[in-house]
């Protein structure tokens, strides 16, 4: 069912992009949806304050084999909670990504359900190896 989703969206997409169609315009646009998204957080935080950003330098543990006390010691720097009228900004901005996203897949020949598959593949295989 997921696949179809994600095809029936890619297709969608195909069918409504119209203005900026030329490789350079979504690639362009994907840029600027990303910056927005950028924004979005950084409004949360400043102008909003529904979520704070308390940024300071990761504590690692000295026992770097352990993988769990690693993930453990490393903070998301946020604290809070988005509020229900940042979270509808945020949701709006990521879906305009998602949109140039399937849109530079769609000009590149590229099935987007299947990079997710492919993505899902190699961090479900690698486990906590896939360090990111």
């Amino acid at each position: 069912m997921q696949d179809v989703i994600f095809d029936e969206f890619q297709n969608l997409v195909e069918e409504s992009l119209i203005r900026h169609s030329s490789l350079l315009d979504i690639l362009s646009k994907l840029q600027e949806s990303q910056g927005r998204i950028n924004r979005a957080i950084v409004k949360s935080a400043t102008r909003c304050g529904c979520i704070e950003i308390n940024a300071k330098k990761q504590q690692l543990p000295e026992d770097l084999s352990d993988i769990k006390a690693l993930k453990n010691s490393l903070k998301t720097h946020v604290r809070g909670k988005l509020c229900e009228n940042c979270r509808d900004v945020l949701m709006n901005e990521i879906g305009n990504n998602l949109f140039y996203l399937s849109a530079l897949c769609n000009t590149l020949d590229i099935n987007l359900y299947d990079i997710l598959l492919k993505e899902y593949d190699k961090i479900d295989t690698l486990g906590k190896f896939n360090l990111r």
